[in-house]
């Protein structure tokens, strides 16, 4: 995201205050963050806060120089990757949608070739209003993009759609715009991730400790990159990112189905920690506590990455508890894979991970580093594999 610039347009909805943690992440995320204001938003929050979190002042008058710009609006406009209004009001989505230019963020938006992503935040009534609901099929046969809005508890202490999306819904599809023509712009890129539950009987399953920090990480910065990303995700609590299509799996069985149904695919990064056993039978009640013993039997499941064949690409994961190197390099030519990442178990539950790739021709140990930075170094060899190096 080094050296993208967002036009970041706030207006006056009562979910502006939530911009300002929008901006934040935006910020922390790389992207140069220029933040243009309805003379409404400033009565629901300051321009100082969005200033004070993305180093650049917050423009509200449309014939104020805008830092070294003259003319504010052109200069923004021509300077934005994208444009991106959250929250967006009925008011300024029609303004928009009829061509209506009378402030700063309008001027902006009109005066803008750059992709332009709305996410509305208003009452339910104001959401399903036709003229609202003709502005917004408008805007989107204009190839306008919408995130949101979702259903919940509203300002006004009702319930419905028309609440401001989730930040990472909305933090996920801009940096999926703003990194479009990145190195993996075009591809496909299919992403495991997770540990795997399988059940023994109604309530009791075998799993591993695998949050899926690691696979969601790559996902992420696939995403950023330009990729159409496919996140195949076992059980867990992160939260699912933004601008990813994310297919939710349990089973060892659920995950080889759905791998071969996202496939052809660029690249397969096989993340997920899966299960190599699953019970033979599965009780259909709950087994009660008995004799001292239980005896389970298991059968072996399907290796998904060794059966794959119509993909560009094949990334393995081998998390061992000894001979690391040694077991991974066994795994690389077993599965016929491209790349390996190897990793001791240790890094389970992590935000860090020392991991070594390798390929046939030989190992690079990395230091250790935050998750989101091995992706990038594991995406950057996948990149070089594709454009024949």
């Amino acid at each position: 995201m080094a050296e993208r610039n967002l036009v970041l347009g706030v207006s006056g909805s009562i979910a502006a205050y939530k911009a300002v943690d929008l901006a934040s992440k935006l910020t922390q995320a790389g992207v140069d963050v220029h933040t243009v204001m309805t003379e409404s938003a400033t009565k629901l929050v300051s321009p100082l806060s969005f200033s004070a979190i993305t180093g650049r002042p917050a423009a509200v008058d449309t014939f104020a120089a805008q830092e070294r710009f003259s003319i504010g609006h052109i200069s923004l406009a021509e300077l934005a990757d994208a444009v991106l209004i959250a929250p967006a009001t009925a008011d300024v989505i029609a303004k928009i949608a009829c061509g209506i230019a009378d402030d700063l963020l309008t001027t902006t938006v009109i005066a803008s070739r750059a992709p332009l992503i709305i996410a509305p935040a208003m009452h339910t009534a104001m959401w399903e209003n036709a003229a609202t609901r003709a502005n917004v099929e408008t805007l989107r046969a204009r190839g306008v993009l919408f995130v949101g809005p979702a259903s919940g508890r509203l300002a006004s202490g009702g319930f419905g759609k028309g609440r401001f999306a989730p930040i990472g819904e909305i933090l996920g599809l801009t940096l999926k715009v703003l990194g479009r023509n990145g190195d993996l712009s075009g591809k496909r890129i299919v992403v495991t991730a997770g540990g795997t539950r399988e059940p023994i009987d109604p309530v009791r399953f075998i799993g591993n400790r695998s949050t899926g920090r690691m696979g969601y990480a790559i996902a992420e910065a696939a995403r950023d990159r330009g990729a159409e990303v496919v996140l195949i995700s076992g059980p867990g609590w992160l939260p699912r990112p933004g601008g990813v299509d994310v297919v939710e799996v349990t089973s060892a069985s659920e995950m080889n189905d759905a791998v071969r149904s996202a496939l052809p695919a660029d690249s397969l990064i096989m993340a997920a920690a899966v299960a190599d056993y699953a019970p033979t039978e599965v009780a259909k009640e709950k087994i009660k506590k008995g004799p001292d013993e239980l005896t389970l039997t298991l059968k072996r499941t399907e290796d998904i990455l060794k059966g794959v064949t119509d993909v560009r690409v094949k990334v393995g994961f081998a998390a061992e508890s000894e001979d690391l190197i040694g077991n991974a390099k066994r795994k690389l030519v077993e599965k016929g894979l491209d790349l390996i990442v190897a990793n001791g178990v240790e890094g389970f539950g992590s935000e860090e991970n020392k991991v070594a790739i390798i390929d046939r021709a030989g190992i690079e140990e990395l230091p250790l580093l935050s998750k989101r930075e091995v992706a990038e170094r594991i995406l950057d060899r996948v990149v070089q594999i594709l454009d024949g190096g």
